[in-house]
């Protein structure tokens, strides 16, 4: 048995929010979504099970991990052992070259990355589809990290069998992610906590039931690379999902003043004719999505606003993989 494994995933943003459990027992979403994988930014994880070991450890970014965070990874680690019927612990390797915690879906990639290690390093062959349905137990959103490119989340509603799968391919369209950095801070609620009281929001139903009708719009836009047509039903998907937020019992306010001032400045773009849009995840910092040819320009604007930090680029990114295992010498 190899016992240990090395594996890269992307994060992802979606264009077409994921937000509320229908089932969450089953992780069962409340309704689907689409997304693009965004590179270079990745989560590098290697899974080493060691018969040593009396628990599962959790380094992440060369620092030890305990609390909540290590719990969720060893349930994780557990529904692993369980598929392969093992007992054996793991020392889990984790790292990122992007902020975590600041709604940049580092929990989609990281867990997207564990869940290919962990399995790959058990001997467990699993299909893509299969991989996706497993990495939504440990993110919701990790399952659309295992295909590649422009990625659907989809129930079959009549077997309740849910994963994520291409819709194209990521040199399918030459979008550009440029993301404006406001805060690297950990969010005080993270999305897990946050979905859970999507329900108590008068708005979330509504959301729901918009939601097949608004895939279809995201979903011919990307096929067509309809820029125009993506970027209206981008936006006003992310202005659902925060609408639902803040209007959640108690109200989650992930934006700040400054992702307003950036919302702002990307419209007033888009009054000049530049092809650009916004979404947001849980958290602060705006994805502005163009077109790689004019990504740099987009990078300079964004760079001017006096509350941006930083700007992260990036482009569609392939599917989770499995890294070469240096060799025993």
């Amino acid at each position: 048995m190899n016992m240990q494994a090395s594996a890269l995933a992307h994060p992802n943003i979606a264009f077409i929010k994921y937000w509320g459990l229908e089932d969450e027992a089953r992780r069962i979403p409340a309704n689907g979504s689409i997304s693009m994988n965004i590179g270079p930014l990745a989560t590098e994880t290697t899974v080493s099970f060691d018969p040593a070991l009396m628990e599962d450890v959790l380094i992440l970014n060369s620092q030890v991990v305990s609390g909540q965070a290590l719990i969720r990874v060893q349930h994780f680690m557990d529904r692993i052992r369980r598929m392969a019927g093992s007992t054996l612990h793991a020392r889990i390797t984790s790292e990122n070259n992007f902020p975590v915690g600041a709604g940049l879906a580092s929990s989609a990639a990281g867990f997207a990355a564990l869940a290919l290690a962990g399995t790959a390093a058990l001997d467990l062959d699993l299909s893509e589809r299969e991989l996706s349905a497993l990495a939504r137990f440990g993110s919701g959103s990790a399952c659309r990290s295992i295909p590649g490119g422009f990625v659907e989340w989809l129930t079959d509603p009549l077997t309740g069998e849910t994963y994520a799968q291409s819709i194209a391919p990521a040199d399918h369209w030459d979008l550009a992610d440029c993301i404006a950095i406001l805060s690297e801070a950990h969010k005080p609620i993270g999305s897990e906590a946050g979905m859970r009281r999507a329900d108590t929001s008068p708005l979330q139903e509504s959301r729901v039931l918009d939601t097949d009708r608004r895939l279809g719009v995201c979903r011919r836009a990307i096929l067509e690379r309809d820029f125009a047509a993506l970027a209206a039903v981008t936006e006003l998907d992310s202005n659902m999902m925060h609408a639902v937020m803040m209007t959640s019992e108690p109200p989650l306010y992930y934006w700040q003043p400054d992702s307003l001032a950036v919302m702002l400045a990307v419209k007033s773009w888009q009054a000049e004719g530049l092809p650009v849009t916004f979404t947001l995840d849980a958290g602060p910092n705006v994805h502005v999505i163009t077109t790689r040819p004019l990504m740099e320009k987009v990078i300079r604007r964004l760079r001017q606003i006096p509350a941006v930090l930083d700007v992260l680029s990036a482009e569609p990114a392939g599917p989770a993989h499995l890294l070469k295992q240096d060799s025993p010498t």
